[in-house]
């Protein structure tokens, strides 16, 4: 499967992502080009090289123009707040995966601002959000990695540095506020590293938490190209990112199975809190009658679901039931392609999944929604499932 992986070690910002990213892509037009479908203008981008300890790397710069000139205007963009952000990434003409992405990191960005000034979300007007190049490195990065399109990104622990920056609101420690509280409310891993100033910007704590869905070193995986992005400062250790992009083992690591024995809940609450846990991403619940010491009546509870979500769930499973120790392991499975489509049938529209196994196409139809066409149109269900277009 394709991968992205970015190393961190010398910290994260969005110009940095930008440089990385259109390496790999190997087109700088692109990035130019696609930015133009946000229809805002005040900023021009120059790409170019430059040298970081003896490395090479693509810098990004977004020069805001005209600021003597329009200061009113300029002003007046230092106030959007994230509901002015979401409209020009709405109106504009970009493919709604890109759209959906660039929403996602704004938010991260504008959640840890509020948090800060402990303002609400839609009070939260702030420079970093509002300037224009946050807009740009945002959306530009979202771009690229949809351009990309890896089935996988991961990243390498990311390193900050520690000591005080000068900035809008005054002196402040590293990690600045609004870094720290988007990696308090995200699974980054992080540490300071012995370089006296700011490493990883909030646009760019906010890219790699919305991005990279584990922290961790480089995976077994054949590399095909790295991008270097080369960041603004100069330091005693090289200011770069590298993102590397290749080809990675698929792993079945990712699928845990859960249990554990219950003899001492009562139904209703064993109920709950299935649907709890389908609620917040398990992939399959069920309970199996068992018998435990003394003979008891019980309950195996188990669950299954993906690799990131064990912590949540079994979360749910000691809030919710009486059980004090769950057990899991990790298991493979092979699963069969499937998408979900949408049927007209005499009686109105089904959705079903539609399954591929050796070239064979299956159709299953989705329980709740067969369920209200047999209402709506009282036949018998099982009837139904003799239609011909579930042939």
């Amino acid at each position: 499967m394709k991968a992205l992986y970015f190393d961190c070690s010398s910290g994260i910002s969005g110009n940095m992502t930008l440089g990385a990213l259109t390496e790999i892509i190997g087109d700088e037009n692109y990035l130019i080009n696609e930015l133009k479908k946000l229809n805002v203008d005040g900023y021009k981008i120059e790409i170019s090289k430059k040298v970081k300890n003896g490395i090479t790397g693509t810098y990004v710069d977004v020069i805001l123009e005209h600021e003597h000139e329009h200061h009113h205007e300029h002003h007046h963009h230092e106030h959007r707040n994230l509901d002015d952000v979401n409209k020009i990434i709405d109106k504009s003409s970009l493919n709604d995966d890109v759209k959906d992405l660039a929403k996602k990191i704004f938010l991260r960005v504008a959640k840890a601002e509020s948090k800060v000034h402990n303002k609400p979300l839609d009070e939260v007007h702030f420079h970093e959000v509002g300037a224009i190049d946050s807009i740009v490195d945002i959306v530009g990065t979202a771009i690229l990695v949809k351009k990309i399109n890896p089935d996988k990104i991961i990243s390498s622990i990311v390193n900050d540095g520690y000591g005080f920056i000068e900035c809008a609101h005054g002196t402040m420690s590293v990690p600045v506020p609004a870094t720290s509280e988007i990696f308090a409310s995200s699974n980054v891993k992080f540490r300071q590293i012995d370089v006296d100033t700011e490493l990883v910007t909030p646009t760019g704590a906010a890219i790699i938490a919305e991005l990279s869905s584990e922290f961790t070193t480089l995976p077994t995986m054949t590399t095909e190209k790295i991008g270097w992005g080369a960041g603004y400062k100069d330091l005693k250790i090289p200011n770069i990112l590298k993102v590397y992009y290749g080809n990675m083992e698929k792993s079945n690591e990712n699928f845990v199975v859960m249990e554990t024995n219950i003899d001492d809940c009562s139904g209703e609450i064993l109920g709950y809190t299935s649907e709890k846990l389908f609620q917040n991403g398990a992939l399959d619940v069920f309970y199996t009658p068992i018998f435990m010491k003394k003979g008891r009546p019980a309950y195996r509870l188990t669950v299954a679901c993906k690799k990131e979500d064990i912590y949540k769930l079994q979360n749910i499973m000691f809030r919710e039931t009486t059980t004090i120790g769950i057990r899991y392991r990790f298991e493979s499975r092979t699963e069969l392609g499937r998408e979900i489509i949408e049927i007209d049938t005499k009686y109105g529209k089904l959705k079903a999944k539609k399954v591929t196994s050796n070239g064979e196409i299956y159709i299953y139809p989705e329980y709740e929604s067969i369920k209200e066409l047999a209402e709506k149109n009282n036949i018998p269900l099982k009837e139904l499932y003799k239609l011909e277009e579930l042939k």
